[in-house]
This record gives C-alpha cells, structure tokens and sequence, in this order.
C-alpha cells in the first residue's frame, strides 16, 4: 500500500518550507501573505498575454511566385 506523503512547498516570497496544513498556505506567514499581495496590487506582477508566432504575418511566396519576377 503506497502511503501519501504531505505535500510540502516553499513559500514563495521567504523559500520557507510550508505544509499543506498550515493556515496561511501557501505561505508560511501573514506577512508572506501581504508582500505577495502588495505586488499584485503594485503590478510587479503581471500576467503574460500569449505568445505570437513570428512567422504568422510573414507571407510564403512559391518558387513560381519568385520566377515571375
């Protein structure tokens, strides 16, 4: 029988270990907690718009499109 291990984090403001338990998960603490809201709030953290392909607004030409030429 495979026992579960508890799952265990780092918070990431501090790197502290942190259960799954804890009260403030994912965060080891309140401050934690208001540091990484800070910075939403600031905007020092940003979500990412998708990535476009660079080829996307390049036209092929065909090698007979380039003998016309």
């Amino acid at each position: 029988m495979v026992r579960k291990r508890p799952l265990t984090l780092h918070c990431p403001i501090c790197k502290k270990l942190v259960r799954k338990r804890d009260p403030d998960f994912p965060f080891c603490s309140e401050r934690c907690r208001l540091l990484d809201l800070g910075k939403w709030a600031s905007g020092a953290y940003v979500v990412s718009s998708p990535l476009r392909d660079t080829d996307e607004g390049i036209p092929e030409s065909s090698p007979e499109d380039r003998e016309e030429e």
